[in-house]
């Protein structure tokens, strides 16, 4: 039961992250309007002593450039995580 509620907490807090690297892969105005270049990468993991997910992603596009980064932790002693965005509009 502990584990499942791990697993709930970590989805819980990480899907922002995992929506916000999803908007950046996607973070254009109709498709294939210009060049693009994205990266993504995530990782998950939920064990005996925890559940846990982080994730960095980068888009370079003609309207603008963004990074995400981030990353969650559940175990018994509580959650704790850090997010990072930054980026600039052209």
């Amino acid at each position: 039961m502990r584990a499942v509620k791990r697993v709930l907490a970590v989805t819980a807090l990480a899907a922002p992250l995992v929506i916000g690297c999803a908007g950046l892969a996607s973070a254009h105005e109709g498709f294939h309007e210009g060049p693009e270049a994205h990266f993504a990468q995530a990782q998950f993991i939920a064990n005996e002593e925890g559940a846990g997910e982080a994730a960095v992603a980068s888009v370079v596009s003609p309207h603008g450039v963004d990074h995400i980064a981030g990353w969650v932790f559940a175990g018994d002693e509580g959650v704790s995580g850090s997010f990072t965005d930054s980026g600039a509009s052209f």
